[in-house]
């Protein structure tokens, strides 16, 4: 087949599908490829024990306009919600729960009420924590020796201690950064406190997915790719790139000897991160995809390995990346102990909790929490049976009425690496959409987008991507409708 104004994405990630559904709105000829049988991505959805369980609690902001405008290019804007105004509430063991609250001011008073009334820190630390915000609305994250040290270096310097870092600053940079502050880069932890608290009043507030990861991406995608007009092909592996006269070809191998599996640990209750495998059963075919561009939207540490032959410098940088892992726990309790739609912890190791009873289908009266665990390296190196022992007193601690409750269910979901390591130095190695080999153009979270690994970041590098591939091809990109509709595709 003629490579002419073809496409070939590679990955059917957020940022692919965005890539995808891009090029093909603008005339290209496109083919997607994704090694698992379903697309999302990191964003995914497993069954056990009846669940219907995410693998992570990602949520998102009122600010993340890029990727509420992909929802509704879904057709699923409709099973998201974002709160009226940014609440969190927050559980500490033996306290009454505080629900830290934006009041109506303008940014950055709309957060002043709050931090006055929070009871986790003294009157002076509220104060101290105050003038730190102040200080960090005055750096620009673009600045590269922003970039060398960390979020908790900077925050020592200005009088945030352990305690406040531990009390308040870690509620935001953990879940973000997938790092605490102590470990995190300075520039991306100014560019998340900025973006989502204190540049605007609304930018922050929280949303959150009403049904599971599938329904909400995973399968809306692979209808509107397919209503588009992409090509798309399940279960295909990229295995190489190599430059042609007219472009790229992509080989690979697809059929019905592709299968995925979960890694366990082997321990009861153990649902590992997804991983390829091949299985004997049907039949296989070597085959190549020529392209005049060609998208690569994997992971960074994939890109990495089919990167190198033509790339090596590129694929170093990437491998230098890094990996942080996150965790999660789902736990099913007998009957209703949390009142909180969502909750964050202070002072217990349980960072973030969701109530996704209704999502997953849990059985009538259960209530099913599932705990988001961040920067989660010691976790991922215990067993099942070790994060039970120290996770269910943990949470009757923060919950009194788990104390009297059973639990039905307790499972784990683990991504070795969930995202690039968010360290100082990373902003020097991630890199642009365009590369040195014609044609060839990436996307994903770990691509320069100025935000952490985020479904905002993914979705803005499968724009960018777009944009490169598309004039590589010969056609000019439309241009930008609004900043909720970033290529006038959805009305």
């Amino acid at each position: 087949m003629s490579s002419a104004r073809r496409v070939v994405v590679v990955g059917g990630g957020l940022a692919g599908i965005t890539a995808a559904l891009d090029c093909a709105a603008a005339g290209a000829r496109v083919t997607l490829v994704e090694v698992r049988r379903r697309l999302g991505g990191a964003a995914y959805s497993v069954t056990r024990e009846g669940l219907q369980m995410d693998n992570g609690q990602h949520v998102f902001l009122r600010g993340c306009l890029a990727y509420r405008a992909l929802l509704g290019r879904l057709g699923s804007e409709h099973l998201v919600s974002v709160q009226p105004r940014l609440e969190i509430p927050v559980l500490r063991p033996g306290s009454r729960p505080f629900h830290l609250r934006r009041s109506s001011l303008p940014a950055p008073l709309h957060l002043a009420g709050a931090l006055a009334r929070y009871p986790f820190l003294s009157r002076r630390r509220r104060l101290g924590a105050a003038r730190a915000a102040l200080a960090l609305m005055r750096i620009d994250p673009r600045e590269e020796r922003d970039d060398r040290i960390t979020l908790g270096e900077w925050l020592a310097r200005h009088g945030q201690g352990p305690q406040e870092v531990a009390a308040l600053w870690d509620l935001i940079a953990l879940p973000t950064l997938n790092l605490p502050a102590a470990e995190a880069s300075l520039a991306l932890g100014v560019f998340v406190f900025r973006t989502g608290l204190l540049t605007s009043a609304d930018g922050g507030d929280i949303g959150f997915h009403v049904a599971t990861l599938q329904e909400i991406i995973g399968g809306p995608a692979e209808r509107a790719l397919r209503a588009a007009g992409v090509e798309v092909r399940l279960g295909w592996r990229a295995e190489s790139l190599q430059p042609t006269a007219g472009g790229l070809e992509v080989g690979g191998r697809g059929g019905r000897g592709t299968a995925l599996a979960h890694r366990a640990d082997g321990a009861t209750g153990a649902v590992g991160e997804e991983e390829e495998m091949w299985v004997a059963g049907g039949p296989e075919g070597e085959d190549g995809l020529s392209a005049e561009a060609v998208v690569l939207a994997v992971p960074h540490t994939r890109a990495a390995s089919l990167l190198e032959p033509l790339l090596g410098d590129l694929s170093g940088r990437l491998r230098a990346l890094g990996a942080s892992p996150i965790v999660n726990l789902h736990v099913v309790y007998d009957r209703t102990v949390c009142e909180q739609a969502f909750a964050a912890g202070v002072g217990t190791p349980v960072q973030y909790l969701f109530d996704r009873s209704r999502a997953a289908g849990a059985p009538a009266g259960c209530q099913y929490l599932a705990v988001s665990l961040s920067g989660a390296d010691r976790e991922m190196g215990m067993s099942v049976d070790e994060l039970r022992e120290r996770f269910l007193p943990a949470l009757t601690a923060l919950l009194p009425r788990a104390r009297e409750a059973t639990v039905e269910s307790f499972l784990v979901t683990r991504e070795h690496a969930a995202t690039f390591r968010s360290r100082p130095g990373v902003g020097a190695l991630r890199p642009g959409p365009e590369t040195a080999v014609a044609g060839l153009v990436l996307a994903g979270t770990w691509t320069a987008t100025g935000w952490p690994a985020t479904l905002e970041g993914a979705v803005l590098s499968g724009h960018a991507a777009a944009v490169a591939a598309l004039r590589r091809v010969g056609i000019e990109p439309p241009r930008v409708r609004s900043s909720l509709d970033p290529l006038g595709v959805h009305r």
